[in-house]
């Protein structure tokens, strides 16, 4: 009788090693695959989207001063963006994000539509958003003169002595551009057209 009993006691310590193991391995199974499932959810909801790439707002610093240029021929550092926006036809406010001035370096000159003379522009250009914009526009600097001569040549020059012609000449130039860097680059991000001269003779 007592041979019975030792015999039952290792089959049971047997049963409930491999409970124990079938157990452990259930529960392990099921924390990878809650772990599997967090981890592909996870990369799921943060999919890349395009505007993830686009050029960000840059928030209006009060205490920081404007980064300076080093030497003479050196540019400032890019300013760095931390707002995304869902596309480049956002209404910005002002008075929340910086603002950066990029003067294109060589004036524009072309024949005035009407033949009696010519007209010759010098344009700085600006944007609140990043430094993304300012690269985009050094990268697309060829199309960019072309449109703006091509704009430049349809104007009037009776509209031009007028400072609503001017403004609407602005408004087209800002137009044209953003428009070539949508086609090339995905997003405008141009806020206004400047002029730093202008000579009609």
């Amino acid at each position: 009788m007592t041979k019975d009993k030792t015999e039952t006691e290792p089959k049971k310590k047997g049963k409930f090693k491999k409970l124990l193991l079938v157990g452990v391995a259930a529960v392990a199974l099921i924390g990878a695959g809650a772990g599997a499932g967090i981890y592909f959810g996870a990369l799921s909801a943060h999919e890349a989207k395009p505007e993830d790439h686009y050029p960000k707002l840059v928030l209006r610093s009060t205490d920081a001063p404007e980064p300076a240029a080093e030497g003479e021929d050196k540019e400032a550092p890019l300013k760095v963006g931390t707002v995304s926006v869902p596309n480049d036809r956002f209404k910005v406010d002002p008075r929340k994000y910086e603002i950066t001035y990029y003067p294109i370096s060589d004036s524009f000159t072309t024949n005035l539509a009407d033949g009696s003379g010519f007209l010759q522009v010098g344009i700085s250009l600006s944007t609140f958003y990043d430094g993304k914009v300012i690269n985009n526009i050094k990268r697309q600097a060829v199309p960019i003169r072309s449109v703006v001569l091509m704009v430049l040549a349809e104007q009037d020059p009776a509209s031009l002595s007028t400072s609503q012609g001017k403004q609407r000449l602005q408004r087209q130039l800002t137009a044209a551009i953003n428009d070539v860097l949508r086609e090339k680059e995905g997003f405008g991000g141009i806020d206004n057209v400047y002029f730093t001269s202008l000579v009609i003779q």
